[in-house]
């Protein structure tokens, strides 16, 4: 299978490829270990270097604010407050992949859109997404990526032999290692999809359960750089753009459930669903205004992907638990002003 280019393998696409979005914990450079978060925030810390009160993962970002509307045809699957078809409001953060809180908005990479939603009571329902299609099945696997990302001194660069070992040697990579070296990245945080990668249970009033991975479309369309325009526009222009953009009109996606049949893959976020899964679209999100993170309402939120709201139950997808365990450490060491 052709993974990676073999630029990206020599290293001439690092960012890209090199950057990932890396949620939870994993093994040694070369040989699986148990889960241990600490590692996990140790290997960004050490690859990327420590940024004092910043997230470990997906440093750069600015926070945003809405509103999020179900509608009825989400009450046939799930019973959350989340689809009553009041206005919900929104905290979100949008962001680039990786440690780096100077990484390049017009190099290939994952962009992320991390959503809390207050719902009646007190009770929150997060939704923590990246912008690629599959992700990886194993939380060592990006443990391992990590740790192999980690720049040479000599030369300041992540050593190409070690990332080669490191896709050969973890086939659950390859898919979303393609994935991302075969696209360029958006025109904005506005005008790309965000997908939930790993799959979740809804639960109506009936206590019925279906399996579901959601996608939030956006209603711009779907639009990415050429390769000119990569090397004409701005490395830092995504935050104020949607920060503009917002000033004039809300950016609105339609989130839609994709419904899981038997044979689905409960647990396995790096194997796609087939593409004749039926598509239902429960509601839509609307960022109205856009900030900075410094001192805004998302900077003081650990977007946990595990917390739901009733009615939607996780699955025992290994990633989801590792992104938890790693959330809950970073947190805790920004907000300590570590």
């Amino acid at each position: 299978m052709q993974v990676l280019s073999k630029a990206v393998l020599a290293g001439a696409v690092f960012t890209g490829v090199c950057q990932l979005y890396s949620t939870a914990l994993f093994a040694a450079e070369t040989e699986a270990k148990p889960y241990n978060p600490v590692d996990m925030i140790s290997a960004f810390e050490g690859t990327y270097g420590k940024h004092t009160g910043q997230r470990r993962n997906h440093t750069k970002g600015l926070c945003a604010e809405g509103e999020f509307i179900g509608n009825s045809d989400a009450a046939k699957y799930s019973r959350s407050a989340l689809f009553s078809g009041q206005p919900v409001p929104v905290v979100a953060r949008f962001s680039q992949n990786g440690g780096n809180p100077e990484q390049p908005d017009n190099q290939k990479g994952v962009e992320g859109m991390a959503l809390e939603f207050k719902l009646p009571g007190g009770a929150l329902q997060h939704m923590t997404m990246i912008n690629v299609p599959i992700f990886v099945s194993k939380p060592e696997t990006f443990y391992a990526l990590t740790v192999a990302l980690k720049p040479d001194p000599a030369t300041g660069a992540p050593n190409s032999e070690a990332l080669k070992a490191f896709v050969e040697s973890h086939p659950d990579f390859h898919g979303l290692g393609a994935a991302i070296d075969s696209r360029n990245p958006p025109v904005g945080y506005d005008t790309t999809y965000y997908n939930s990668l790993n799959a979740f249970w809804f639960v109506n009033k009936a206590d019925q359960k279906q399996l579901v991975r959601w996608h939030f479309e956006p209603q711009e369309g779907v639009k990415t750089l050429t390769d000119q325009e990569m090397k004409a526009t701005p490395a830092d222009h995504l935050a104020k753009d949607l920060i503009a953009r917002t000033q004039k009109s809300p950016a609105k996606w339609d989130m839609y459930i994709i419904l899981g049949q038997p044979g689905d893959s409960e647990t396995d976020a790096s194997i796609a669903w087939p593409g004749d899964r039926q598509k239902v679209k429960v509601g839509t999100l609307s960022i109205t205004k856009a900030m900075p993170q410094a001192g805004a309402a998302c900077d003081s939120v650990n977007f946990d992907p595990l917390i739901v709201s009733d009615g939607i139950v996780p699955t025992d997808d290994p990633i989801l638990k590792a992104r938890s365990a790693a959330y809950a450490i970073s947190f805790g060491k920004r907000m300590s002003g570590q």
